[in-house]
C-alpha cells in the first residue's frame, strides 16, 4: 500500500526530522520520502488530517484479551483491531487465558492467531508451570517460540529461591524475568489501597508496604543473582524511590505504569463503582504525583494500559465480587499525554520498551520500515462508551474528559484509520 501523510509532525528524538512538520512518503511499507512538501503519486492515498502528529508505532508491553478460553471477554482478533484504533502497531499479552501460557505450543497459539495482523502481537508466557508458582515452565523452549518475557500475570512469586534459579537461569538465552509487585501473604485479601479515603468505606485493603517489600526483596535477589528483571505496573511513592536507587546502583531493573495510575486515585472508590477495581489498587494523589516525576526523570521505563477486559457477568456485580482490572487501549494515550508530556509518553511506548524486550529499534527515517503512530495531541473529549471498541465494556474511564487522541496505525504495509 502506498500512503502520503500530509503535513505531518513528526516525533522521534532519534530522527533528524524530530518535531518538524513534513509529508512523508509510504510505499509497500517503506519511508521512501520525507520532505516539506511532495507531489500526490498516482494510486496513492493521501491522509490530510489537521494537527496530524507522527511518531515510531507504539508498544504496549500489559495487554489482555481472553482468548483463549475467555473469548466472552474478548478474542485476539477483535483486541489486536482496538489495539490498531488506539494507535498501537505491537502488544505484549500477558497470559491471563484458560489454559495459561506454560509451553511452546500455546505461546505458538498465540503467534498464528495473530498472523496477518497490522499490530504485532509477542506474548509474554507464564514464569511457573500452570502459574502456580512452583516449578518453573519450559522458559528455554518457549523463548525460543517467541515469548519476549516471562511472568505469572498479577500474581506475585512467593518462593524467593525460585526467583532466583529463574533470574539465573534466565541469563543463559537472554531471557527477561517478571516479578508482580505484591506480597500475597499482605496483599492478597485486599482490593483497595490502604488509605483514609478507602478504610471509611469498610473494603479489605492493600498497603502500599504490600507493594514496596515485594520489590526490596526482588532486587535483593537480582543484585544477587544478576540477569535482568522487569517489574510490572508499579503504583507508589516507595517503589519508585527503590528503583530509582537500584538503577543508581547499576542493576539491570525496569518498570512500567499503568495509565490509570497515573491518571486516576483511589478517592475514585467512593462510588463503589466495580469499573475502579483494578490490581494494584488506586493508590492515593501523592503517589500519582511521584510516578508521574517518575516517568519524566526517566526512573519508569514504560507507560501501559494494562488493558484487561472482564465480561459485565463478572464485573458488574458487587464491588467485592466484581474481578480487577479495566479496558486501557482505547483511552491510554488521552489519559496521560497530558499529564507526563508527549515526548515522555512517546519514549515509554516506543524506545524503551522495544530495546527491553528485545526489539529492533525504529526510526522515522527514509529507506526505514514504516512502523507508524499517528495521533492528534490537543484533541478534547468526554470519553463515552460508544468509543468503545473493545467486546468488553469495563473502563475506569467512562465519562472522564481527555485531551490527546489516537488516530490509527500505519505499520506492517496496512492502514488502521
Amino acid at each position: 500500500m502506498d500512503v502520503l501523510l500530509r503535513s505531518a509532525r513528526i516525533i522521534d528524538e532519534n530522527s533528524k526530522h524530530h518535531q518538524q512538520t513534513r509529508d512523508i512518503l509510504i510505499e509497500k511499507g517503506v519511508i521512501k520520502v520525507i520532505r516539506k512538501k511532495i507531489e500526490l503519486p498516482s494510486k496513492c492515498k493521501e491522509i490530510k488530517i489537521k494537527n496530524l502528529h507522527v511518531s515510531n508505532g507504539w508498544f504496549d508491553t500489559s495487554v489482555s484479551f481472553g482468548e483463549p478460553g475467555f473469548e466472552e471477554r474478548d478474542t485476539i482478533e477483535n483486541g489486536l483491531k482496538t489495539a490498531a484504533l488506539s494507535g498501537v502497531t505491537k502488544v505484549a499479552v500477558n497470559p491471563n487465558t484458560n489454559p495459561v501460557i506454560d509451553n511452546k505450543s500455546q505461546v505458538e497459539f498465540l503467534i498464528q492467531k495473530s498472523a496477518g495482523s497490522a499490530v504485532a502481537l509477542f506474548p509474554i508466557a507464564n514464569l511457573t508451570q500452570g502459574a502456580h508458582g512452583k516449578e518453573l515452565a519450559e522458559l528455554y523452549d518457549m523463548k525460543n517460540s517467541g515469548a519476549v518475557a516471562f511472568s505469572d500475570y498479577a500474581k506475585g512469586i512467593a518462593n524467593a529461591n525460585l526467583l532466583k534459579i529463574a533470574l539465573l537461569y534466565a541469563q543463559n538465552f537472554d531471557g527477561l524475568i517478571m516479578s508482580f509487585p505484591q506480597d500475597d501473604s499482605i496483599g492478597s485479601h485486599g482490593f483497595v489501597n490502604e488509605s483514609p479515603a478507602t478504610t471509611k468505606l469498610g473494603l479489605n485493603a492493600v498497603p502500599n508496604l504490600s507493594e514496596e517489600l515485594q520489590i526490596v526483596r526482588d532486587l535483593y535477589l537480582l543484585e544477587y543473582t544478576g540477569g535482568k528483571l522487569h517489574i510490572p505496573t508499579i503504583t507508589t511513592e516507595g517503589a519508585v524511590k527503590l528503583i530509582r536507587d537500584a538503577k543508581k546502583k547499576g542493576l539491570d531493573v525496569s518498570c512500567s505504569v499503568s495509565a490509570h495510575h497515573l491518571s486516576l486515585t483511589d478517592e475514585e472508590i467512593a462510588s463503589f463503582d466495580s469499573n475502579f477495581k483494578v490490581s494494584p489498587p488506586l493508590r492515593t494523589s501523592k503517589d500519582v504525583k511521584a510516578l508521574i516525576k517518575g516517568v519524566q526523570d526517566g526512573t519508569i521505563d514504560m507507560i501501559v494500559s494494562d488493558h484487561n477486559p472482564i465480561d459485565i457477568e463478572n464485573k458488574k456485580v458487587e464491588f467485592e465480587n466484581g474481578l480487577s482490572g479495566t479496558i486501557g487501549l482505547e483511552t491510554l494515550f488521552g489519559s496521560v499525554s497530558n499529564l507526563v508530556g508527549i515526548e515522555s509518553f512517546v519514549k515509554c511506548m516506543t524506545t524503551n520498551p522495544q530495546k527491553r524486550f528485545g526489539l529492533p529499534p525504529s526510526v522515522i527515517e527514509e529507506n526505514a520500515s514504516a512502523d507508524l503512530t499517528l495521533f492528534d495531541p490537543d484533541r478534547e473529549y468526554v470519553f463515552e462508551e460508544e468509543m468503545i471498541r473493545s467486546k468488553s465494556h469495563n473502563s475506569a474511564f467512562l465519562g472522564k474528559s481527555l485531551k490527546g487522541q489516537a488516530l490509527g496505525i500505519l505499520a506492517r504495509n496496512q492502514l488502521v484509520i
